[in-house]
């Protein structure tokens, strides 16, 4: 046990020593500044409000019974509701809560780290779009990546949140929009 700990002890030191070496970075270039903070605060709104023309869109061209119409509004709403409640019950802590750093964006909610769903929101609706028209589904993928990118190099979520949060929203997608 003592070996486990140290080990995590370790790690958290690297983990620490890369994100002031991101923090650096970004600080020194701040076009790229721009963009992550861009991504992270903008971005994300942007998706929100392209899903809710969407939806308005497909219920001006189907019905509101039409499958298309359904999957679109069904699969996003679901998986938002299966990652908000995985984030209640896991309440796993935040980067800055957990490491000696301080977040790019100010940030200080604690817990509800894992997944993101932020991104996993993202990429549900990325998923959604690309169920409905594959071009716009690709631009909204990369969205996503921006998204997700911007909230572990913020410092607000770990890698693992954001690659599990896009991973069940891909799942999930796959399944409900495009199998079944």
């Amino acid at each position: 046990m003592v070996e486990f700990t140290h080990l995590n002890l370790e790690v958290s030191k690297l983990t620490e020593k890369r994100y002031r070496k991101i923090c650096k970075w970004f600080n020194k270039h701040k076009f790229t500044l721009g963009i992550l903070k861009f991504s992270y605060g903008i971005l994300p709104y942007i998706v929100a409000i392209s899903y809710f023309i969407l939806l308005i869109l497909l219920l001006i061209y189907n019905d509101i019974f039409s499958v298309v119409f359904l999957k679109a509004l069904l699969v996003p709403l679901g998986t938002f509701i299966l990652v908000t409640a995985l984030r209640q019950i896991l309440n796993f802590k935040r980067p800055y809560e957990l490491l000696d750093i301080k977040p790019l964006i100010k940030k200080s909610t604690k817990g509800h780290s894992f997944p993101s769903r932020h991104t996993a929101s993202a990429f549900i609706i990325a998923m959604t779009f690309l169920y409905v028209n594959q071009s716009s589904g690709i631009i909204f993928l990369i969205f996503s990546v921006m998204i997700g990118l911007s909230r572990f190099l913020t410092g607000v979520h770990f890698l693992r949140d954001v690659l599990i949060g896009a991973l069940i929203s891909i799942i999930i997608g796959s399944i409900f929009l495009f199998i079944i």
